[in-house]
């Protein structure tokens, strides 16, 4: 019994043991904060990626494209597991504004608004036609007009708030768009001795706001027969460079991007004797995540400096709970000699204090924990009330693609971070609490001890 009642006596009676939970407590609130912020951004970023890009992607990094796409969509469509496909053209184009005469190079995005729209989350990104995307495409001032929609942050204002700028109205902009049409060969296709190039005037119809900064600052959408006929992808055998894939609801990705990886083995096997069967070399099939790997992984490194870090800010807590525990053995020297000469084992010594540890280290978790919850409900407001007083923002949102903070915690991080807060106390409460154990009852009760 004494060494239940011991352990919490110490703890309650002890100012010092204040100093070590205020310790603990503020080492698991940077943690709790830092990491709901920086996971929130991780997830958020991967979330919009995965949704704009659906489960697998059938691609050649090749401007040519390949042919036959139409046959092998039909086949992955009649199989068990895929949902919806979309092809997608991706080229490069001049965009010159006839109303403003500025131009400049951009991504083209080419693609087939009813498939697409099936396949991907575009429809959500848009804002004048998201509760009609089908007429994404169509002018709401001249629906006969060819359309094209604009990359939010090609055109709008992002103010300070993180907020748009949109117009109640859609004005009615025109943009020249012209392209360099390849041959399947891979040349530029030419008319007599002149380079040959195709330009078609398209008219605004709406702007999409994905969440993806570089997407929206680079991209422009057209219609995917449109844009195929601007780069000479439908001359001889029409071609597109990217097939996306979407699964059925429950489907594990990475087992069905093996299958369609094996079905577009098959395919090509099959189609040797096309003509432009060499254009199939170039063809990779991946997963949405393996796909994006170049700016996903940037941040899931950061991510995992992040937690490197923080186990270091744990090694910190280790030696605190060390020191502290140092002090309140030496001033509990004659507390545990009076036990040793009751007859308490070293076991029973080593019980009393660290589950003096086990409590610092349960509240001080407690504590961190319950104010980092605060934190975070109210991180948002506080960042707001910063900003209105004196123009503080932690990401100034013109610059970065964020709205809110993060702020939804993840209770296995919770019970990560309070497990390790325990660890770490019991770990630097460990070697203190060995050299009392150790001690001779004899030896502690000395005279001059006293």
């Amino acid at each position: 019994m004494y060494d239940i009642l011991l352990p919490i006596k110490f703890f309650f009676r002890r100012r010092i043991t204040i100093l070590a939970v205020l310790a603990v407590a503020l080492c698991v609130f940077t943690v709790v904060v830092v990491m709901t912020v920086m996971n929130g951004l991780v997830t958020d970023f991967t979330d919009k990626n995965h949704t704009f890009f659906s489960d697998c992607i059938i691609s050649t990094d090749s401007l040519v494209g390949f042919g036959l796409y139409d046959e092998f969509m039909s086949r992955l469509e009649k199989t068990d597991f895929v949902a919806s496909v979309a092809p997608v053209i991706n080229a490069f184009g001049l965009v010159e504004s006839e109303s403003s005469g500025k131009n400049a190079a951009l991504d083209l995005m080419g693609i087939d608004i009813a498939r697409h729209i099936k396949t991907t989350d575009f429809a959500d990104s848009l804002y004048y036609r998201k509760d009609t995307p089908m007429l994404a495409f169509k002018p709401v001032y001249d629906t006969n007009l060819p359309g094209c929609i604009v990359g939010v942050d090609l055109l709008v204002e992002r103010q300070k708030s993180g907020q748009y700028s949109q117009l109640s109205f859609l004005p009615a902009w025109s943009y020249l768009i012209t392209c360099f049409p390849l041959t399947p060969k891979g040349a530029l296709a030419k008319t007599g001795t002149q380079l040959s190039a195709n330009s078609k005037t398209f008219y605004y119809s709406d702007n999409s706001n994905s969440g993806l900064a570089k997407i929206d600052s680079t991209v422009v959408y057209l219609p995917f027969d449109s844009l195929q006929s601007l780069c000479g992808m439908d001359v001889g055998t029409k071609r597109t460079n990217a097939v996306f894939v979407k699964f059925k609801k429950g489907c594990d990705i990475d087992v069905c991007t093996q299958k369609v990886s094996g079905l577009w083995q098959d395919f090509i096997k099959e189609k040797g004797d096309f003509a432009f069967a060499g254009l199939f070399g170039t063809i990779s099939v991946q997963d949405w995540k393996t796909y994006r790997r170049g700016t996903i992984a940037p941040m899931e490194k950061e991510q995992t400096m992040l937690i490197l870090l923080f186990a270091l800010v744990g090694l910190i807590t280790v030696f605190i709970i060390f020191v502290i525990f140092y002090m309140i053995i030496n001033r509990k020297s004659k507390d545990i000699g009076i036990l040793k000469s009751l007859g308490v084992s070293r076991f029973g010594i080593l019980r009393v204090f660290l589950r003096l540890a086990f409590l610092i280290g349960l509240f001080g978790a407690a504590v961190g924990i319950l104010f980092a919850l605060v934190f975070l409900a109210n991180i948002n407001r506080l960042e707001g009330w910063l900003f209105d007083k004196f123009g503080f923002q932690m990401w100034n949102r013109e610059i970065y693609a964020i709205g809110e903070i993060p702020h939804r915690t993840v209770p296995l991080l919770l019970l990560a971070v309070a497990a390790c807060a325990v660890a770490a106390c019991l770990l630097g409460a460990l070697l203190p609490t060995l050299s009392a154990a150790g001690r001779k009852c004899v030896d502690v009760l000395r005279v001059n001890q006293l």
